[in-house]
């Protein structure tokens, strides 16, 4: 029944993305994304030292095990998100997770500029140069936008990034996934805060689950990143059994 993520030529048995930011050590970063089991890892590129003495967070990335996914957190503009494509492609990345933050408060994304990000780095590089993965609402209108406008993948947010409020608007994925038709993976991206969270989203038909906080900051990081990993798998085998139908009423379940 099973299949792998495919994103673009790339395939992937994990469908768990992780991030990179607020764990209490590099070396438990680490150690989480392997009880995860995670393939695909996201790193802003405003962190990565170019030159540096000192232990970059790269060092403590398997990149024998783990594809790298820089991201343009930080930026504001479509332009400035060009600007760290083009970083992104001078260090030799594959892929690009498009972030484009419309004020600081909610995090939310920018719908006009994020879109713009697209067009314009679509414009200067084709998906053999670089897959683009987008972070957007879960707007299904702006998603199908963002498909005709070039991105690899659709990555709606489930609720605000660190909330852990889990997935706030259900029936806006289903239209997404419903629009997008299969065409690109739709991951949800963002406000996942426990395992049952990222179980509901693969259950409701997310391709992938990308999350970050509620690893690190989870009172046990590393049994965390275990019970992620095992709702992800939970919840798409879930999806693709297909569910009983809901009665109000019961039903025997031995027959008289």
């Amino acid at each position: 029944m099973e299949q792998k993520l495919t994103i673009g030529p790339y395939q992937f048995t994990s469908r768990l993305i992780l991030g990179t930011g607020r764990y209490a050590s590099l070396e438990l970063m680490r150690e989480c994304h392997q009880a995860a089991g995670t393939e695909l890892v996201t790193v802003a590129l405003r962190r990565v030292p170019l030159k540096s003495n000192t232990p970059s967070i790269l060092d403590y990335i398997d990149t024998t095990k783990i594809q790298l996914m820089p991201n343009t957190s930080g930026a504001y503009t479509g332009r400035e998100a060009l600007r760290l494509a083009d970083l992104a492609v001078a260090m030799g990345m594959n892929f690009l997770k498009i972030e484009v933050m419309g004020e600081l408060k909610t995090l939310l994304p920018d719908p006009v500029e994020t879109l713009e990000a697209v067009r314009l780095i679509r414009d200067k590089y084709d998906r053999q140069k670089l897959l683009l993965l987008v972070y957007t609402s879960d707007d299904p209108v702006l998603a199908l936008k963002l498909l005709e406008a070039g991105a690899d993948a659709i990555m709606p947010a489930g609720s605000p990034i660190g909330s852990g409020r889990g997935l706030a608007n259900p029936a806006n994925l289903k239209m997404i996934l419903e629009l997008v038709d299969g065409r690109v993976p739709v991951i949800v991206d963002a406000g996942i805060g426990c395992a049952s969270d990222a179980a509901i989203a693969m259950e409701t038909g997310a391709d992938a689950v990308l999350l970050n906080t509620a690893v690190a900051l989870a009172q046990n990081p590393l049994a965390m990143a275990r019970a992620m990993k095992l709702a992800v798998e939970a919840g798409r085998l879930s999806y693709l059994a297909g569910r009983m139908p809901k009665k109000l009423y019961a039903t025997a379940s031995s027959p008289l």
